[in-house]
């Protein structure tokens, strides 16, 4: 019997992002190929010509699994029914501008979508955050609609954790689809910590540690953090724009493990609320190692923290932490 559509939101529809995304969803790459969708689109008024050009190019492609486009500049009107919402409208920082005007005018923007996310949505509605400051928009977004559960709010890390999984593919000239169980810890911004002590390789011989094969702790702790770290700056600098497609590709990555669940023996990184584990304040959004079954994840528990990681790990949380008081301030 074929499946109800689910309905997806997506803000900053007429974005870069938003571009890309869009026919990734239509085609069954987020939530599955036999899983219809009704692709409920946001953006602001001035991209409201723009938008209708997104839905236009929708109709256009005879996407099978499409049921309904619902493009909008009234975010109530697109908040209605949704099941799943990617939040990727957000105000990006410009030329001059300090971080305190960029997260009053983001704490505004994700206050109100929160409020009719809470109204409208449907029941147990998933929210992933990409737009930045990631962890600190899906953290605002938390306090302002309390009836969804926390659980239900994430920020994408992913973009990140493929970004580890494909340098080590690199390094070692082998198959992305061969590495696993990278970590991303932490802020989705260039204090994260991508970790490969717990990370391994599919060789003909068996499962190996990335670290024994790289053979190499001095770019393993050095230039692939910073290389994972800095890729977003690296990839503006040669396409004069932000990461856009792979941005896409990892959002659908994110939520899809998140409904369909992640396979046995890996692991996925996701922005999701500290409860306390790995010594990591509680009340942060916090890029964690998780497994996902059933809609639910859960973040890996047990994994050796040395001291190199130790410290990295705090650097990232007091950067968070330094976020959120920020984050807070902007509301008084």
């Amino acid at each position: 019997m074929a499946k109800e559509p689910a309905r997806v939101l997506v803000t900053g529809a007429a974005g870069q992002i938003g571009y890309a995304l869009v026919p990734m969803i239509a085609r069954g790459i987020m939530l599955g190929v036999d899983q219809p969708v009704i692709l409920h689109l946001l953006d602001i008024p001035p991209a409201a010509e723009a938008l209708n050009g997104v839905k236009m190019e929708l109709v256009d492609a005879a996407f099978p699994l499409l049921k309904g486009v619902v493009a909008t500049t009234d975010v109530v009107e697109a908040c209605t029914g949704v099941n799943i919402a990617v939040m990727v409208g957000g105000f990006p920082r410009k030329e001059g501008m300090e971080r305190k005007d960029v997260m009053t005018k983001n704490v505004s923007i994700y206050k109100s979508q929160a409020s009719a996310l809470e109204k409208h949505a449907a029941p147990n509605c998933k929210v992933l955050v990409v737009a930045n400051p990631a962890n600190t928009n899906a953290l605002i977004l938390k306090e302002f609609a309390p009836s969804i559960p926390e659980k239900n709010i994430t920020c994408l890390t992913r973009l990140d954790h493929n970004r580890a999984l494909g340098q080590v593919s690199e390094r070692l000239n082998v198959q992305v689809s061969d590495v696993k169980n990278v970590i991303i810890w932490g802020n989705h911004s260039s204090s994260q910590y991508p970790d490969v002590n717990h990370a391994t390789v599919k060789t003909p011989s068996g499962e190996k540690c990335v670290r024994e094969l790289v053979a190499d702790d001095a770019w393993l702790n050095g230039e692939f953090i910073s290389t994972v770290q800095q890729r977003g700056a690296a990839i503006i600098k040669a396409r004069k724009l932000s990461s856009a497609l792979s941005a896409a590709s990892s959002a659908c990555d994110h939520i899809r493990d998140w409904v369909l669940g992640t396979p046995e023996g890996t692991w996925v990184s996701m922005g999701v609320y500290s409860d306390g584990s790995y010594n990591v304040p509680s009340g942060l959004i916090f890029s964690f190692p998780v497994t996902c079954q059933n809609g639910e994840w859960k973040i890996v528990q047990g994994l050796s923290i040395d001291e190199f990681s130790r410290k990295k790990l705090d650097a990232t949380a007091d950067e968070l932490s330094e976020e959120k008081a920020l984050a807070y301030s902007c509301l008084s």
